[in-house]
Protein backbone atom coordinates (compact mmCIF):
# COMPACT_ATOMS: atom_id res chain seq x y z
CA UNK A 1 0.00 0.00 0.00
CA UNK A 2 1.50 3.44 -1.05
CA UNK A 3 0.37 6.07 1.10
CA UNK A 4 0.61 9.91 -0.12
CA UNK A 5 0.52 12.33 2.90
CA UNK A 6 -1.34 15.93 2.61
CA UNK A 7 -4.49 17.92 3.65
CA UNK A 8 -7.91 17.25 2.19
CA UNK A 9 -9.38 20.45 -0.12
CA UNK A 10 -9.11 22.39 -3.05
CA UNK A 11 -7.20 25.05 -0.90
CA UNK A 12 -4.26 22.88 -0.08
CA UNK A 13 -4.33 21.00 -3.24
CA UNK A 14 -1.00 22.39 -4.77
CA UNK A 15 1.05 23.31 -1.60
CA UNK A 16 4.35 21.97 -0.28
CA UNK A 17 2.66 19.83 2.55
CA UNK A 18 0.69 17.67 -0.20
CA UNK A 19 3.69 16.93 -1.86
CA UNK A 20 3.07 13.22 -1.26
CA UNK A 21 -0.66 13.53 -2.61
CA UNK A 22 0.78 15.05 -5.78
CA UNK A 23 3.07 12.10 -6.23
CA UNK A 24 0.02 9.59 -5.56
CA UNK A 25 -1.82 10.98 -7.80
CA UNK A 26 0.50 11.10 -10.82
CA UNK A 27 0.92 7.08 -9.89
CA UNK A 28 -2.97 6.34 -9.91
CA UNK A 29 -3.09 8.58 -13.24
CA UNK A 30 -0.89 6.42 -15.46
CA UNK A 31 -1.91 3.26 -13.67
CA UNK A 32 -5.73 4.65 -14.64
CA UNK A 33 -6.73 4.25 -10.63
CA UNK A 34 -9.57 6.43 -9.97
CA UNK A 35 -9.43 7.05 -6.52
CA UNK A 36 -12.78 6.15 -4.19
CA UNK A 37 -13.55 7.47 -1.00
CA UNK A 38 -13.93 4.70 1.83
CA UNK A 39 -16.80 4.61 3.80
CA UNK A 40 -15.48 2.89 6.85
CA UNK A 41 -11.94 4.54 6.67
CA UNK A 42 -10.93 8.28 6.14
CA UNK A 43 -9.27 8.07 2.72
CA UNK A 44 -9.44 8.03 -1.07
CA UNK A 45 -8.34 4.09 -2.43
CA UNK A 46 -7.54 3.19 -5.74
CA UNK A 47 -6.15 -0.17 -6.74
CA UNK A 48 -3.82 -1.40 -9.74
CA UNK A 49 -2.00 -4.64 -10.55
CA UNK A 50 2.07 -4.81 -10.70
CA UNK A 51 4.41 -7.59 -10.95
CA UNK A 52 1.20 -10.10 -10.03
CA UNK A 53 0.82 -8.26 -6.84
CA UNK A 54 -2.33 -5.78 -6.01
CA UNK A 55 -0.74 -2.53 -5.22
CA UNK A 56 -3.39 0.02 -3.19
CA UNK A 57 -2.69 3.83 -3.73
CA UNK A 58 -4.52 5.85 -0.60
CA UNK A 59 -4.74 9.28 0.11
CA UNK A 60 -5.58 9.96 4.02
CA UNK A 61 -9.25 11.98 4.17
CA UNK A 62 -8.05 13.33 7.30
CA UNK A 63 -5.46 16.44 8.32
CA UNK A 64 -2.27 15.75 8.24
CA UNK A 65 -1.64 15.61 11.59
CA UNK A 66 -4.11 12.94 11.81
CA UNK A 67 -3.20 10.12 9.32
CA UNK A 68 -2.21 7.71 11.18
CA UNK A 69 -5.94 7.28 11.81
CA UNK A 70 -6.93 6.28 7.92
CA UNK A 71 -3.84 4.70 7.43
CA UNK A 72 -4.01 2.12 10.46
CA UNK A 73 -7.67 1.71 9.89
CA UNK A 74 -6.17 0.81 5.93
CA UNK A 75 -4.22 -1.70 7.05
CA UNK A 76 -6.50 -3.32 9.13
CA UNK A 77 -9.02 -3.41 6.71
CA UNK A 78 -6.88 -5.20 4.05
CA UNK A 79 -5.09 -7.59 6.47
CA UNK A 80 -1.55 -5.63 5.89
CA UNK A 81 1.14 -4.89 8.19
CA UNK A 82 4.27 -2.20 8.12
CA UNK A 83 6.14 -4.33 5.78
CA UNK A 84 3.20 -4.02 3.39
CA UNK A 85 3.38 -0.24 3.81
CA UNK A 86 5.23 2.81 2.08
CA UNK A 87 4.29 6.37 3.31
CA UNK A 88 5.16 8.92 0.33
CA UNK A 89 5.31 12.94 2.09
CA UNK A 90 7.34 15.95 2.16
CA UNK A 91 10.10 16.87 3.66
CA UNK A 92 11.69 20.59 4.96
CA UNK A 93 14.95 18.62 5.53
CA UNK A 94 15.59 18.34 1.74
CA UNK A 95 16.07 20.67 -1.04
CA UNK A 96 12.95 21.27 -2.98
CA UNK A 97 12.75 18.54 -5.20
CA UNK A 98 15.03 16.28 -3.77
CA UNK A 99 13.98 12.13 -2.94
CA UNK A 100 15.31 10.13 -0.27
CA UNK A 101 13.66 6.51 0.13
CA UNK A 102 14.41 5.36 3.92
CA UNK A 103 13.94 2.00 5.18
CA UNK A 104 12.49 2.47 7.89
CA UNK A 105 13.15 5.16 11.29
CA UNK A 106 11.54 7.82 13.10
CA UNK A 107 9.03 10.81 12.06
CA UNK A 108 12.25 13.54 11.73
CA UNK A 109 9.89 16.00 13.18
CA UNK A 110 6.98 15.49 10.48
CA UNK A 111 3.62 15.44 11.98
CA UNK A 112 1.86 12.99 9.69
CA UNK A 113 4.53 10.57 10.11
CA UNK A 114 4.78 11.36 13.78
CA UNK A 115 0.74 10.19 13.48
CA UNK A 116 1.25 6.96 11.85
CA UNK A 117 3.92 5.75 13.77
CA UNK A 118 1.95 6.40 17.10
CA UNK A 119 -1.13 4.96 15.69
CA UNK A 120 0.70 1.57 14.03
CA UNK A 121 2.88 1.39 17.25
CA UNK A 122 5.82 1.26 14.56
CA UNK A 123 8.24 2.71 12.21
CA UNK A 124 9.37 -0.05 10.69
CA UNK A 125 8.02 0.40 7.31
CA UNK A 126 9.73 2.47 3.99
CA UNK A 127 8.95 5.82 3.47
CA UNK A 128 9.74 8.37 0.52
CA UNK A 129 10.94 11.81 1.32
CA UNK A 130 9.96 14.78 -1.55
CA UNK A 131 12.52 17.71 -0.55
CA UNK A 132 10.77 21.18 -0.58
CA UNK A 133 13.07 23.06 1.64
CA UNK A 134 12.69 24.83 4.95
CA UNK A 135 11.16 28.09 5.15
CA UNK A 136 13.35 31.02 4.64
CA UNK A 137 13.05 34.58 5.02
CA UNK A 138 11.16 34.87 8.27
CA UNK A 139 8.39 32.90 7.73
CA UNK A 140 6.66 30.00 10.06
CA UNK A 141 7.02 26.64 9.31
CA UNK A 142 3.37 26.31 9.74
CA UNK A 143 3.54 29.40 6.35
CA UNK A 144 6.04 27.64 4.88
CA UNK A 145 4.57 24.00 4.39
CA UNK A 146 1.02 24.95 3.49
CA UNK A 147 2.04 27.54 1.10
CA UNK A 148 2.78 26.97 -3.00
CA UNK A 149 5.73 26.76 -4.56
CA UNK A 150 7.33 29.63 -6.31
CA UNK A 151 7.38 29.21 -10.31
CA UNK A 152 10.99 27.68 -10.70
CA UNK A 153 10.62 25.19 -7.52
CA UNK A 154 6.86 23.82 -9.34
CA UNK A 155 9.28 22.97 -12.50
CA UNK A 156 11.95 21.78 -10.06
CA UNK A 157 8.70 19.16 -8.13
CA UNK A 158 6.75 18.61 -11.63
CA UNK A 159 10.73 16.40 -12.52
CA UNK A 160 10.83 15.36 -9.22
CA UNK A 161 7.14 13.60 -9.38
CA UNK A 162 8.10 11.75 -12.50
CA UNK A 163 11.50 10.47 -11.18
CA UNK A 164 9.31 9.45 -7.88
CA UNK A 165 7.40 7.34 -10.78
CA UNK A 166 10.58 5.82 -11.42
CA UNK A 167 11.52 5.06 -7.85
CA UNK A 168 8.39 3.41 -7.09
CA UNK A 169 8.61 1.37 -10.15
CA UNK A 170 11.73 0.16 -8.92
CA UNK A 171 10.72 -0.43 -5.21
CA UNK A 172 7.89 -2.23 -6.53
CA UNK A 173 10.33 -4.27 -8.74
CA UNK A 174 13.69 -4.38 -6.83
CA UNK A 175 12.74 -4.05 -3.52
CA UNK A 176 13.79 -0.93 -0.80
CA UNK A 177 17.52 -1.97 -0.81
CA UNK A 178 18.55 -1.72 -4.39
CA UNK A 179 16.11 1.19 -4.94
CA UNK A 180 17.89 2.76 -2.23
CA UNK A 181 21.34 2.55 -3.40
CA UNK A 182 20.21 3.63 -7.27
CA UNK A 183 18.01 6.72 -6.18
CA UNK A 184 19.84 8.19 -2.73
CA UNK A 185 22.35 9.52 -4.89
CA UNK A 186 23.58 13.29 -3.39
CA UNK A 187 22.33 15.78 -5.13
CA UNK A 188 25.26 18.83 -6.37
Amino acid sequence: MLVGLGNPGGNYERTRHNAGFRLVDSLAEREGVRFKRKLTVPAWLGAFDSGGERIFVAKPKTFMNRSGTAVAGLLRKYGLDCSDLVVIYDDVALPVGQLRLRASGGAGGHNGLRSIIAALGSGDFPRIRIGVDGPRDGRSMIDHVLGRFTPDEEEIIKLAIESGLDMIDSLLRDGVEKTMSKFNRKVN
